[in-house]
């Protein structure tokens, strides 16, 4: 979804795919787009792109045939039946790809035999395979006592490289490589530290004894929220959280195209880690929330990204897009002036007290205001007070305070002669008596 989501629709990415082919090669070529790998070979066969769950619908009215194109990821065994159940298919008055997908799953099973089963997920737009997201037989996990008790970071370099070597032999008996590592350890006053890394692509004995060094390092130097612990390691156990079929892990578009480069930048990342512990390279994490803050969460690179608030929720209040391309960690004082010279203040009924004309940010230079919109104002958690006050009980979240703000953007007068060098425009919020540069568009 990457390549989409950068050109504005699949569609238009696959334009340029295909314009960009025939300009390095000179060969025409054709791109389809659907819901899973089958649909989607015959969706660049007839160039088609199919909406979101319509796979079955485009599928329907080809005929029983292209189940045939399912020979090429199938055993050799499964393959060489595949001419077979069409012919029968065909037999049977199926002839088509619907026709096929209408009958019973169970039925299909038990007349036709294994491969007819996959085919048969296939015709109705279903993976061939569903997703398989294994979970790891708990033999799989490794523990090492330690004693006396680990304190020092050249003696968990060690500890480190034999749990990884016999972790992966493990894996490597099973066929399985590890894509999540869990982590844990245990000190001698009962403390229990967790954590878990989690790799774009699976990790190597050599990687995955780094990861640990690396944790175990952080853990006893305190760079973690839990502070140093009180007492040396006694306890160190790895967990394969997730697991794929060894050399099975398939890339998208974008990883695939920038493979060899994305490799390049994770071993640079993965050593600044190493020298300067998991924190040290943080990535940015797109998730829901009104506050272009609450939006994006950094997290280490390696570990899982995961948003801090889901993106499905509605959002009221929330600042439509564009976002602004700069947001400041803390937001930037500022003040907002009328014509007269006086600050702009917040009416009773959340209005603005006169129009904005001069910007002054973190005690700098004014700005003119060029244009401005809104003001928009919103109200988080107003029931805290409200349930409190009102029945003399403590509301559940009574813990963090009522929030009310106004937002305001406005465009500044540029101050250089050709009018684009230094425009600029800016989201204000107004709260608790001040303004404050909450992001910047640029």
């Amino acid at each position: 979804r990457g390549p989409a989501r950068y050109f504005g629709g699949e569609e238009v990415a696959a334009e340029k795919l295909v314009d960009e082919i025939d300009a390095q090669t000179g060969v025409e070529c054709r791109i389809g787009v659907a819901d899973g790998l089958f649909a989607a070979i015959l969706a660049a066969r007839h160039a088609r792109h199919v909406e979101p769950g319509g796979s079955r619908e485009f599928l329907a009215p080809l005929p029983i045939e292209e189940i045939e194109q399912l020979a090429d990821r199938l055993g050799q065994k499964q393959a060489a039946a595949q001419p077979e159940l069409v012919d029968l298919l065909r037999r049977l008055g199926v002839g088509t790809l619907g026709e096929f997908a209408a009958l019973g799953s169970s039925d299909v099973a038990t007349r036709f035999g294994p491969a007819a089963v996959l085919a048969h997920r296939a015709a109705g737009g279903q993976e061939e395979r569903p997703v398989k997201r294994r979970r790891p037989p708990p033999e799989l996990v490794v523990t090492e006592e330690l004693d006396p008790p680990v304190d020092r970071v050249d003696r968990a370099a060690f500890v480190a490289k034999v749990l990884a070597d016999e972790l992966h032999a493990k894996l490597g008996d099973l066929g399985l490589a590890c894509t999540r590592l869990g982590i844990s350890a245990r000190t001698g006053n009962g403390e229990e530290l967790h954590r878990v890394w989690r790799c774009a692509e699976p990790l190597t004995p050599a990687a995955t004894a780094d990861r640990v060094r690396w944790q175990l390092d952080g853990w006893l130097n305190g760079r973690n929220p839990k502070g140093k612990p009180t007492a040396g390691l006694d306890e160190l156990s790895l967990r394969p959280e997730e697991v794929v079929g060894a050399g099975g892990l398939q890339l998208d578009l974008l990883s695939a195209a920038t493979g060899e480069a994305a490799a390049r930048a994770g071993r640079a990342f993965a050593r600044v880690q190493g020298m300067l512990g998991p924190e040290a390279v943080l990535t940015g994490v797109l998730g829901g929330g009104r506050d272009p803050r609450d939006q994006v969460r950094f997290v280490p690179w390696g570990d899982e990204r995961r948003a801090a608030l889901p993106v499905e929720p509605p959002w009221p209040g929330r600042i439509p897009a564009p976002s602004p391309t700069v947001v400041p960690g803390d937001p930037w004082p500022a003040r907002v002036l009328d014509a007269s010279g006086e600050p702009v203040w917040i009416t009773g009924r959340l209005g603005l007290s006169a129009a904005p004309q001069m910007v002054e940010v973190g005690g700098g230079r004014s700005r003119a205001v060029a244009g401005w919109a809104g003001p928009w104002p919103v109200t988080e958690r107003w029931w805290v007070d409200l349930l409190a006050g009102g029945s003399g009980q403590t509301a559940p979240d009574s813990q963090v305070p009522p929030r009310a703000l106004v937002r305001l953007q406005v465009v500044l007068v540029p101050e250089s002669s050709d009018g684009e060098s230094d425009e600029v425009a800016l989201l204000l919020v107004h709260e608790r008596g001040d303004w404050w540069v909450q992001g910047a568009y640029r």
